[in-house]
């Protein structure tokens, strides 16, 4: 299981002390917010690069953005490793992904809660991960909808039709109880920010999602 603390959760004011105290992670979970797409504005590829300064962990972004295309570039060239696109916000997913490769990331496509595991099925030998979203993107600190289990148990049996290397990517709500229900129904890496970050010790925290 790779754990992907979310950096959302951090503390801003001291961002290098924060992800120093998760530095045990294999991934940083990067949040894009616009205020278009998601009602919220996060953080832009300034950010990504002063992370890069600090920290050898896999960037893993997710852009929770209206036009992915647009800024992915800038992004990777801040230090991003993976980047994730939601589906709900390009007309042409094979031309995203094809723009990804060309710049040499790992791809992942995200799905909000309301979208079915049947919108991205044909691109699942395409791409590296897929996120499923078990909260309204947007805001941390929100509790896990249950029907992202059915998600991940159906992208699991899927990955041996399309791409046994697919990773399951799970955000939102991610605790020792759900991160556990994820594990069971498939899931590979979960994405956890509140829970991490908002602990007087999140080391413990990363340790017993492990």
């Amino acid at each position: 299981m790779i754990i992907a603390p979310s950096i959302l959760s951090a503390d801003f004011g001291n961002l290098k002390d924060s992800i120093e105290k998760v530095k045990s992670a294999k991934w940083l979970h990067v949040d894009v917010m616009d205020g278009h797409f998601v009602p919220n504005i996060s953080i832009g590829p300034v950010v990504v690069k002063g992370l890069r300064q600090y920290t050898n962990q896999v960037l893993d972004t997710h852009l929770m953005i209206s036009d992915p295309a647009k800024y992915a570039v800038e992004f990777i060239k801040a230090g991003s490793d993976r980047i994730t696109f939601h589906i709900e916000t390009v007309t042409d997913p094979i031309k995203m992904i094809t723009l990804l490769r060309d710049l040499n990331v790992k791809v992942g496509i995200s799905i909000k809660p309301n979208t079915p595991v049947s919108a991205i099925e044909e691109y699942l030998n395409l791409i590296d991960q897929v996120l499923v979203m078990s909260v309204e993107p947007g805001f941390g600190g929100q509790s896990f909808m249950p029907e992202a289990l059915t998600k991940i148990n159906q992208l699991n049996g899927l990955k041996s039709i399309y791409n046994k290397d697919l990773l399951i990517v799970v955000d939102g709500g991610i605790n020792d109880i759900t991160g556990k229900q994820c594990l069971e129904n498939g899931a590979d890496v979960l994405v956890a920010g509140s829970y991490v970050f908002n602990s007087e010790n999140p080391e413990s925290k990363i340790q017993s999602l492990k």
